[in-house]
């Protein structure tokens, strides 16, 4: 589908666009392999296919971490006064394998973004679980899964009002309504959980003001390179191993 944009890209005169990926965060699966699905569209639009520049991850974006921190004060406030304090904050995120952990920053922005987000809020800093596993049991992914982490809340104890914020998704799609809205609310009511699903950052106006901030820095170098935190904003252009899953690193394999 990708090349056939291109195509009609290249025979409308277009030279030069931009992507942007609804993916806040570098990994192999959420930057590196968009970026080789466009050098492949490119190769097969053939000769005169337009160049496309992925815009950088932004998990750390002033636009992102706003937008999210005001989708999680709307779900706190679900909850009545006198529990919020105490209520449990759970971020979560699509789980990855460890190999492809290994070979990136995903969950080491997560966290940063949690921290973040619960640094614009006032409230105590939550905890990082992971939702949507796929592939084989035998192999490790990212844990812990939002059911065991919403198990052991209630084994522990103490508050039972939960906000389950996915941070590391920018829409409500299917992945959030099964693993979040029915899954994970059925385990809530099952072990008495009052809970509470904050949204996406979606169409919040400071995300989508966020997007064009992201393109006007990339059209000017003279605009700011927004971002919170210690980690900095992600580079234009990505080292040639970045994100390259260690298998691929270890054959030698090159930027496409």
């Amino acid at each position: 589908m990708f090349t056939d944009t291109l195509r009609q890209m290249k025979a409308d005169g277009v030279r030069r666009g931009l992507a942007f990926v609804t993916s806040a965060y570098s990994s192999y699966s959420g930057c590196r392999q968009y970026r080789e699905d466009i050098a492949r569209a490119q190769q097969t639009a053939g000769e005169g296919a337009p160049i496309v520049d992925k815009i950088r991850a932004f998990h750390n974006h002033p636009g992102f971490v706003e937008a999210v921190a005001d989708r999680v004060q709307q779900a706190l406030a679900k909850i009545p006064e006198d529990r919020r304090e105490a209520a449990h904050l759970i971020y979560t995120a699509h789980s990855i394998p460890l190999a492809m952990a290994q070979g990136c920053d995903y969950e080491k922005q997560l966290k940063e973004t949690g921290r973040l987000v619960a640094e614009q809020l006032g409230h105590r800093e939550g905890r990082l679980v992971y939702q949507s596993r796929s592939g084989p049991a035998s192999q490790p992914w990212l844990e812990p899964d939002v059911l065991d982490c919403l198990r052991e809340i209630k084994a522990r104890g103490g508050s039972s009002d939960v906000v389950i914020a996915p941070i590391g998704f920018v829409s409500d799609h299917m992945e959030i309504i099964f693993d979040l809205d029915t899954q994970a609310r059925e385990l809530c009511a099952e072990l008495s959980l009052q809970m509470v699903r904050a949204e996406t950052a979606g169409t919040h106006p400071r995300f989508i003001r966020m997007i064009r901030e992201l393109i006007c820095e990339r059209l000017d170098e003279s605009n700011p390179k927004l971002s919170l935190g210690v980690l900095g904003p992600r580079p234009d252009f990505c080292a040639p191993d970045c994100c390259l899953m260690p298998r691929r690193k270890a054959a030698g394999e090159d930027e496409h």
